[in-house]
């Protein structure tokens, strides 16, 4: 096995650390994984730096045991490589790389009046995940380690420094950080200007771009394996030094990549934890709460509704069932049990019977929710079947995203000629293919790669940075180069399907109080 004709992707997820090895034709020949969860820490999701060092390293050290296991040889280095991750949230360090505070990830919702003041500064939609509006808030909260700032980075960001040494990022990663120009390349320099005359005041001895990451398009060089990055990678002392390291990005970029939809009119839905869909569009679109403007892994602009709870209920749900199973003796297995309570939500009513679910473990964007509450109500004469319930839980998943995609299509006109999807959401054969074209009403796609997810495409990207033509944008790369070739299955849900998700929907909105009271009173 020659170990420099592979690329590397590694995703630091929500719920998973994965990391895929691919070989010159692209396809996977070995994976890694380790499993964590963020905590809930004073009121802040985050996860602790600790768990940050220990997971990466485990999820390589499981990469390595599958190569020694399949080709009986260590994993000394690879071709390239790209490390992923969940996208915005809030990483401050000092100038001698002490950590400032807490990780503040995607999942909080603690940033209202900040994202509020700089959506009006800039007339530009700023969520409260991304960077800025985290960065903006404490400066609103007056907190005491802002003086400090030297580096402001996301947690795709601060890997990639750990291995390469350098303060660079991907401009797709770039994007949920702080608004990109319109040539897609940099930062906008026009609100950058904004934003340092909004805070000067304050008197901080530094400006945006003094800690802000520079920006990098798919490709482009953003350093190699240092020693110190290679011993912080594989403490075994086996990986060697020297390998490219691709700029580093999100976990919708990294989607992008993997689903093949980085061109104008295409988009993909990744489901897991959260679930965000990302279309390419060729024009500037208007300001919408519930729409991002971000961009591909090479800088063209991407519409996309992220919604910060997805699977979470479902799996508390499963798991309750699970507990229940094992305890009339009739233990099952989990993967198992997911599939057969998915394809039971096939034998549901269109409209779940009546039944109305509410996935919210935390605050959702897209609903003007700071705190979320998970909830299962049904009316007296609803049909409480398992078919039915599993079925509500299910739509409420995608739920959030339909509302947002409804934007996109009858607001904004935008035309989306099909969807991609992946994530766990999508494991099940046909199931969450169908429940998604029935929200979207266009057809979905899956493709065999699917559950490789986004450390593929984190892959893919490093393989373009070493292994494309000269002058091959990435958009041909992944077109002729990877997905030439490739086996997916296409679903286009039935009129009934799509009538009974409006239905649900209908009622999912109708109800939205009884959820806002409840994260007041329990």
């Amino acid at each position: 096995m020659d170990l420099t004709k592979t690329a590397l992707g590694i995703e630091l997820g929500s719920t998973r650390i994965k990391a895929v090895l691919i070989d010159e034709n692209h396809i996977p020949i070995a994976s890694g994984s380790h499993d964590w969860e963020n905590k809930l820490v004073n009121g802040i999701w985050t996860y602790s730096m600790e768990d940050i060092h220990a997971g990466l390293r485990a999820c390589y050290a499981d990469l390595k045991r599958d190569v020694r296991e399949k080709f009986g040889v260590t994993l000394t280095t690879v071709g390239a490589l790209g490390v992923s991750a969940m996208m915005h949230g809030y990483l401050p360090f000092d100038r001698d790389g002490n950590q400032l505070a807490e990780f503040r990830t995607w999942r909080n919702t603690i940033t209202g009046q900040a994202a509020e003041e700089l959506t009006g500064l800039l007339g530009f939609n700023i969520p409260q995940r991304w960077s800025i509006a985290h960065l903006y808030q404490a400066i609103l909260n007056g907190e005491e380690h802002l003086p400090r700032l030297d580096y402001l980075t996301t947690l795709a960001g601060y890997i990639h420094w750990r291995l390469t040494g350098k303060k660079v990022m991907g401009v797709g990663e770039a994007s949920g950080m702080f608004p990109i120009a319109a040539d897609g390349r940099d930062f906008d320099q026009t609100m950058v200007e904004q934003f340092d005359a909004l805070i000067a005041p304050r008197g901080y001895s530094w400006k945006l771009r003094d800690v802000l990451p520079r920006v990098l398009s798919a490709g482009e060089d953003a350093g190699s394996l240092t020693p110190e990055g290679a011993a912080f990678l594989d403490p075994d002392g086996d990986l060697l030094p020297g390998a490219p390291v691709a700029p580093c990005e999100g976990d919708a970029g990294t989607g992008m990549a993997a689903t093949n939809s980085v061109r104008v009119r295409t988009g993909n839905v990744s489901a897991g934890t959260s679930d965000f869909a990302m279309v390419v569009v060729d024009r500037p679109l208007g300001v919408h709460r519930e729409i991002d403007m971000v961009t591909t892994p090479a800088g063209a602009p991407v519409a996309m509704v992220h919604c910060n709870n997805c699977t979470s209920d479902i799996n508390a749900w499963v798991n309750l069932l699970a507990e229940f199973a094992e305890a009339i003796g009739a233990k099952v297995d989990r993967g198992e049990l997911f599939t057969l309570l998915f394809r039971k939500a096939l034998e549901g009513d269109p409209d779940c019977g009546g039944l109305l679910s509410y996935n919210y473990f935390s605050g959702e964007g897209v609903t003007d929710l700071d705190e979320g509450r998970p909830l299962f109500l049904r009316a007296p004469d609803a049909r409480l079947t398992l078919a039915n319930f599993m079925r509500a839980h299910i739509l409420s998943a995608l739920a959030t995203l339909k509302i947002g995609l409804d934007i996109l299509t009858r607001q904004e006109k935008v035309p989306i000629d099909r969807l991609y999807g992946h994530g766990g959401f999508f494991k099940t054969p046909e199931v969450g293919q169908r429940m998604l074209s029935a929200a979207a009403g266009v057809p979905v796609s899956v493709m065999e790669t699917a559950g490789e997810g986004g450390p593929y495409g984190m892959a893919l990207l490093a393989a373009y940075l070493i292994w494309r033509d000269e002058g091959e944008t990435l958009e041909d790369y992944l077109d002729h180069k990877v997905f030439a070739s490739a086996g997916s299955a296409t679903l286009m849900a039935e009129p009934g399907d799509v009538a009974g998700f409006s239905a649900f929907l209908e009622r999912y909105q109708r109800a939205l109080p009884v959820e806002k009271l409840a994260t007041e009173v329990f």
